[in-house]
């Protein structure tokens, strides 16, 4: 698309550093250069004045990416490349059949009410919840990555969802600061959505994270 749209060789692209590598392989198999832009700490999409930010004379796109079932600000980035004379592109998650996304929103919405000990995700009544992330706080305490391990010990289920964000990548390296990227992939974790119904298996996961969560508050 990026290529039938006239973008290549001496273009930038703005694109998220927090997500999957594809994105911004795209761009450099245009030819472009993908610029990488902080997102916002709540939707983990790109955040429009970090977007602004990086936009310069050789900006010729932005790369919405929706993440976790929340959408990437687009009338805000639409309105910002119409300014600019930028082409919006976006992509999306797999969402599935309006019921797979009414039974996530019921088990999210058992999430949010009894998880204690990690942040759980900001409520939006667009949210489909195609992964359910949770923050892990730093504070001294026991990190993400040995609170996951905890959790897996106890039978959930659970995953990193970004490991390295792409700017801290071999392959697409830049010596540039994005905070609440580099926050997200440090204490983001995907807890799995368990359907309401299988009681069993929610408690479990329930009582697993809030079990943990206590040691993660502050003393």
């Amino acid at each position: 698309m990026l290529r039938a749209a006239g973008i290549g060789r001496g273009d930038e692209v703005v694109v998220p550093a927090f997500g999957r590598a594809d994105v911004a392989g795209a761009v450099v198999a245009a030819g472009a250069l993908p610029v990488f832009a902080d997102i916002d700490p709540h939707s983990y999409c790109l955040d429009a004045e970090a977007v602004a930010a990086v936009t310069g004379p050789r900006t010729a796109a932005i790369v919405a990416v929706h993440r976790f079932g929340r959408s990437a600000p687009l009338w805000q980035l639409k309105g910002h490349g119409k300014r600019h004379g930028l082409l919006v592109l976006e992509e999306r998650d797999a969402v599935g059949e309006p019921a797979d996304v009414a039974e996530r929103r019921r088990a999210a919405d058992h999430l949010d009410q009894r998880l204690r000990g990690v942040g759980t995700p900001e409520r939006d009544r667009d949210h489909t919840y195609t992964q359910y992330v949770v923050r892990v706080p730093g504070n001294g305490r026991p990190d993400r990555d040995a609170f996951a391990r905890a959790l897996r010990a106890r039978g959930v289920a659970c995953s990193v969802p970004v490991q390295t964000p792409l700017h801290r990548t071999t392959e697409h390296w830049r010596d540039v600061r994005l905070p609440e990227t580099e926050r997200a992939a440090d204490d983001t974790l995907a807890l799995p959505l368990v359907p309401v119904a299988e009681r069993r298996g929610l408690h479990r996961l329930v009582s697993a994270c809030n079990a943990l969560g206590g040691l993660l508050q502050p003393a």
